[in-house]
């Protein structure tokens, strides 16, 4: 190679290496000398730069930024800008996007590598969509950069319809997918956030969504130490930006306006220095609802003085009356702008774009190609396997008929769950299965019975049809229209919740006739948000799977799970319980009986649990110790062997059980999760490093205590418990540790 060729090449690497590393400071273009020492002045400090910002405001002008709608400030060339932006499983509620699936799906994959790869692509897609909503002069409502995103509520039962917008039932996985999240969107940039992450509704906040803006939700220390408040602190030790504080009362207390929640805890216990937001409007319900004060200056005066920076609402333009009457400190003010304001320059909006590196995310990001395969992949990794009697699936491709039904197959509603993007590229469940047969075989459709109510026409031209198939897929379940926040569903009559999480009665009568004096398979794919409770459906169906609301790739994942292009691989994030009957009472927040660390009950599924295409074995359970001593790790190995003819991935799941707890512990605990990829008959060795802080347990009192004595390590591929066998998982691996005075 001459000299000229390799310049050039050199040249090229150099171009390209540059262009590929967004975690380096690009180099900071000359400040001019009237910026200098102002807050324009990028070579300060964020808190000296927004202390100097905040120096030159008047207190209306502070007020004024103290609203999600913050105003522009002319005379101090501070931009408007609206903090409401929403992100939960894609960028929603702007513009065009790649929807992926929803939150509850995202739970049900236990992959925490997929999770931060997903929110990775929403924040490229969020940070390319701003600056050209910018470049427009559109400046308005979830356009902004601060996601009021992850949802880490513990979906603590069946009922709630906003459950769909959670991780599950369980704080460990809540908080390791919610931490996974969080990186993603905010990128590792040592000095710019790529966006902004908001974890919401702090705290004890899972309905009823018909109750929301008055309820008092009661829960002991044990239950708020051990249930709703670790997915939280994993967030923040994580340095999430952001915190929501919910509608609810906790404790007789607004969530927005409780010391004990909001200071002591969240910022003195935990160390949180990032903004804090009240749900929209829930200041108003300090006073219009849970009548807990007068008037909206004194609940503007609580929540503030609670440390709650910004207001979603209308209620903090009184401040500037609540520090006239004295029951606000104008350096209290200042401390909560302070912060917004360091948010602000964190993302960027006083430098000049040259020097943030998330300015030159293209526009080409949106919804590429290399972002829907990644919705499918995260659609087919969420689907649970439920039953596959005698092997139903997966179905061959050159079938001579098959026949789709059900209200769900063509509804594109059930793509997109709650808080949700639009997309050109939205897949239906019947698309994907008509793109996956082969020409010249036959594919019939009929959607044969309506959603939510018995069809008024009683001729039936459908069910009959599924005798003459080689295959029925029947596509049922629930929508956003059944479930979801009180606005949202539009056919519940419960403002979102479902005081009955059976399927609908004549959904299940169809489900009968389809299968009636039938030989052949009827598929019956689910699709919801929540728990479906289907014993019936558990007897009469060939196989069960249950899809979610899959994003806008759900079809194909559908259809390359149906017909054996993609392994089911997804896990139970929630206990389905047989029935309502199952349930302690909906407004109790006890977590007596709820969830697998409480139930006595047998449930219909199993927290954890979900069928494959092979089978796995888990054996040769080591542990480096028998005992765990202060200071000390114990690392635990099992070997995983896929026993089957399929390739397929695995999720092994860590549970450690106090044996002889001297109060109520849970029955079992999840304290790790790895997801492993195995060929047939390839067998892997797992470990997972056991500390004596994973010992810990929740007396009645909040106390974190490590009771010596036995503990049960149990590997497995669903919560451990005999229902987890009946319905095929393998065989656990267990092991005892005992821990020492």
């Amino acid at each position: 190679m001459n000299r000229t060729a390799t310049l050039i090449t050199g040249w090229i690497l150099l171009l390209f290496l540059v262009s590929c590393d967004t975690g380096k400071q690009k180099e900071e273009p000359e400040l001019s000398e009237e910026k200098k020492g102002t807050y324009w002045d990028y070579t300060l400090s964020n808190e000296e730069r927004a202390e100097k910002l905040l120096s030159q405001m008047t207190l209306e002008e502070k007020v004024s930024q103290l609203t999600y709608n913050s105003a522009a400030i002319p005379r101090l060339d501070v931009p408007q800008y609206n903090w409401w932006s929403e992100a939960l499983h894609g960028v929603a509620r702007f513009s065009r996007a790649t929807v992926f699936p929803q939150a509850i799906g995202l739970g049900a994959t236990f992959d925490p590598d997929l999770v931060h790869r997903v929110a990775t692509a929403i924040s490229d897609e969020g940070r390319a969509l701003y600056h050209a909503a910018q470049e427009k002069g559109n400046k308005g409502q979830y356009q902004g950069l601060t996601y009021w995103s992850p949802n880490v509520n513990i979906f603590r039962d069946a009922r709630w319809g906003r459950g769909q917008e959670t991780y599950g039932e369980d704080p460990f996985l809540s908080g390791e997918l919610g931490s996974a999240f969080v990186k993603g969107i905010q990128g590792d940039h040592p000095e710019y956030l790529k966006a902004a992450a908001c974890a919401k509704h702090y705290v004890v906040h899972s309905g009823p969504e018909a109750l929301r803006h008055e309820f008092n939700a009661k829960a002991g220390p044990k239950d708020m130490y051990e249930t709703y408040l670790p997915a939280f602190e994993s967030l923040v030790e994580t340095g999430v930006q952001g915190v929501m504080c919910a509608y609810n009362r906790t404790n007789g207390k607004p969530c927005c306006g409780s010391k004990p929640l909001l200071v002591d805890i969240l910022r003195e216990d935990w160390n949180f220095n990032g903004y804090i937001v009240s749900d929209c409007w829930a200041l108003n319900d300090i006073h219009a609802n849970h009548n807990y004060t007068d008037t909206p200056v004194e609940s503007a005066a609580l929540a503030i003085n609670s440390t709650v920076d910004l207001n979603c609402g209308n209620t903090y333009p009184h401040l500037t009356e609540a520090v006239k009457q004295g029951l606000v400190e104008e350096a209290t003010i200042d401390s909560a702008l302070k912060t917004l304001l360091e948010i602000r320059f964190k993302l960027g909006q006083f430098d000049p774009p040259e020097m943030n590196p998330y300015t030159s995310i293209s526009t080409d990001v949106v919804n590429s190609d290399e972002h829907r395969q990644l919705a499918r992949e995260a659609a087919q990794k969420s689907m649970v396997l439920l039953k596959n009697e005698n092997n139903t699936l997966p179905l061959k491709k050159d079938l001579d008929m098959v026949y789709v039904t059900g209200p769900n197959a063509t509804d594109q509603q059930v793509l997109l769950g709650n808080y949700y993007g639009l997309s050109d590229n939205l897949v239906t469940i019947l698309e994907g299965i008509v793109g996956k047969t082969e020409l010249g075989n036959s594919v019939r459709y009929k959607q044969g019975v309506l959603l939510d109510r018995e069809n008024v026409n009683p001729i039936d031209w459908a069910s009959g049809t599924a005798s003459e198939a080689d295959a029925t897929i029947a596509v049922m379940g629930i929508t956003p229209m059944l479930e979801g926040e009180e606005g949202e569903s539009l056919a519940s009559p419960s403002k979102g919740d479902r005081p009955q999480i059976g399927l609908p009665q004549h959904q299940l009568e169809y489900i009968k006739k389809l299968k009636a004096d039938n030989p052949n398979p009827v598929i019956v794919v689910l699709t919801g948000g929540s728990p479906i409770a289907v014993p019936e459906v558990q007897e009469i169906a060939d196989a069960v799977l249950f899809a979610w609301y899959p994003g806008e790739q759900g079809g194909n994942a559908v259809a390359d799970i149906l017909f054996g292009d993609a392994v089911p691989s997804g896990r139970l994030p929630i206990t389905f319980p047989k029935s309502t009957d199952q349930l302690p009472p909906y407004e109790d927040y006890n977590m007596e009986g709820r969830t697998y660390k409480y139930m006595d009950e047998e449930p219909l599924y199993p927290f954890g649990f979900g069928l494959s295409y092979t089978s796995f074995e888990f054996s040769d359970l080591q542990l480096s110790a028998d005992e765990i001593d202060k200071g000390e790790t114990v690392n635990v190995q099992v070997t995983v062997t896929n026993t089957g003819d399929m390739s397929a991935e695995e999720v092994v799941q860590l549970y450690l059980t106090d044996v002889k707890a001297s109060f109520r512990v849970p029955d079992h605990s999840l304290k790790g999760i790895k997801r492993i990829a195995l060929e047939p008959g390839e067998s892997q060795e797992v470990s997972f490093e056991i500390t004596r802080e994973m010992m810990e347990v929740i007396d009645m009192a909040g106390n974190a205590v490590i009771e010596p004595g036995a503990y049960t390590v149990t590997i497995a591929e669903a919560s451990p418990g005999p229902r987890s066998r009946e319905l095929g998982a393998a065989k656990p691996a267990e092991g005892t540790i005992k821990v020492s005075e």
